[in-house]
């Protein structure tokens, strides 16, 4: 695997857990998300985000980066 592939795709993985993390902070829980919900929620986010992802390119990864929070938006709303 490339260096700059595998360096966007560690950048994708933490993006989709921050966003599912943020998107589970909104909900009205009081006793908060559990870890395994946030990563369920963080994985489903990264594989819907990878179609859209083209390495070698650094506005693909924006676009992909804006992919995962319109998802996040979608799931919130969908929620």
């Amino acid at each position: 695997m490339d260096l700059s592939k595998r360096t966007s795709l560690i950048i994708l993985g933490p993006t989709s857990i921050i966003c599912s993390r943020t998107m589970f902070w909104f909900f009205d829980d009081p006793e908060g998300p559990n870890i395994p919900v946030v990563l369920g929620g963080a994985l489903i986010i990264f594989l819907l985000s990878l179609p859209v992802f083209k390495p070698h390119n650094s506005k693909k990864l924006l676009i992909t980066i804006l992919v995962q929070i319109i998802i996040t938006t979608v799931f919130y709303f969908l929620l």
